[in-house]
């Protein structure tokens, strides 16, 4: 038996520059994201006969990798040349879709992570990374950016560029443990309680990309931005880049937000927030909110709807915490 704990991510500008509908015409792409301490768990087992069994929000137990009806879960047992004789179990501490914090590639990167030791074989997070990509992007055709994978592989607070030739450059957040204690303290994460599509999101905003260029070099030249400010233990302005890079992400799709999700969001700015968005593609999900310390009680009581959910950074990215028969 196998099992591997890979974090969830949030991302505080630059979303939307790496997706190739950008980068590939105007690179590079850029962001500043981190992984957080929510996770997807991945076990594998050896199953006592040769069929196989996947376990998710559903169950499905087949004899051949072609009849699984999960797509990532089937192309990854394709890719890794795996067969028959496997059970693979996820659990997730933060609802399994629709709610930005980039489930779907964590999940996947634990997959391969799992699947790869299951193969006798230790994978870097650099080949993780890029194997989840080629099946979101490439073989599954699924619409998204390539962030979501490489932070869910690497861990940590990151800075990422994209590059026209499909080269990704991560680059750690080096910072003072007391700029570190600052920015955290200064976070609050809501569940707006809605969940949606995210891959219908990033389709309409994809399709639009070539209108708005202008407003994703802007949340491109942001991210080097707060990357040279954190690093330099400038902390204080991050709110109000969350901010700009939120009136900018709305502006891409029609689908980013809706009346409820403005409503919101003007609740918390009343209440004392300096800044905040929807995380990841928007439409719903979870609300990153920018607030100082003494202003935390009083947004939530302005969001009484809204569940908190309390967080810290992660570290670490996808990683193996159990091997045994």
């Amino acid at each position: 038996m196998i099992m591997t704990r890979t974090p969830l991510r949030i991302t505080f500008v630059g979303g939307g520059t790496d997706m190739s509908s950008y980068y590939k015409t105007n690179g590079p792409g850029a962001v500043v994201n981190a992984a957080i301490d929510k996770y997807i768990y991945i076990t594998v087992n050896k199953k006592f006969d040769d069929a196989i069994r996947v376990s998710y929000s559903k169950t499905e137990i087949v004899d051949t990798v072609d009849k699984i009806q999960h797509p990532s879960i089937r192309e990854a047992l394709r890719l890794l040349k795996i067969d028959k004789g496997i059970e693979i179990v996820s659990i997730s501490d933060i609802p399994s879709g629709g709610t930005g914090l980039g489930s779907s590639s964590s999940f996947l990167v634990g997959l391969l992570n799992a699947l790869h030791a299951w193969n006798g074989e230790l994978a870097s997070p650099k080949q993780l990374a890029e194997e989840a990509v080629q099946i979101e992007r490439n073989v599954l055709k699924e619409a998204g950016g390539k962030q979501d994978e490489y932070i869910a592989a690497y861990g940590g607070l990151q800075f990422m560029e994209f590059n026209k030739d499909e080269s990704v450059v991560v680059k750690h957040v080096i910072m003072g443990e007391d700029t570190r204690r600052q920015l955290k303290a200064h976070l609050q994460l809501f569940y707006t309680g809605k969940q949606r599509s995210g891959a219908e999101v990033l389709k309409d905003q994809s399709s639009k990309a070539a209108d708005h260029t202008s407003a994703y070099n802007a949340m491109r030249d942001m991210s080097y931005k707060l990357y040279d400010d954190l690093s330099k233990g400038k902390w204080q302005g991050t709110g109000k880049m969350l901010q700009e890079n939120w009136m900018l992400k709305k502006s891409l799709s029609s689908k980013i937000t809706d009346n409820y999700l403005d409503r919101l969001y003007e609740k918390a700015l009343d209440a004392g927030a300096q800044g905040g968005k929807v995380v990841g593609a928007g439409g719903g999900g979870f609300l990153l909110l920018f607030v100082p310390p003494e202003k935390r009680d009083a947004v939530r009581k302005a969001l009484p709807e809204l569940r908190e959910e309390e967080f810290e950074f992660e570290s670490l990215g996808s990683r193996i915490i159990y091997v045994g028969d």
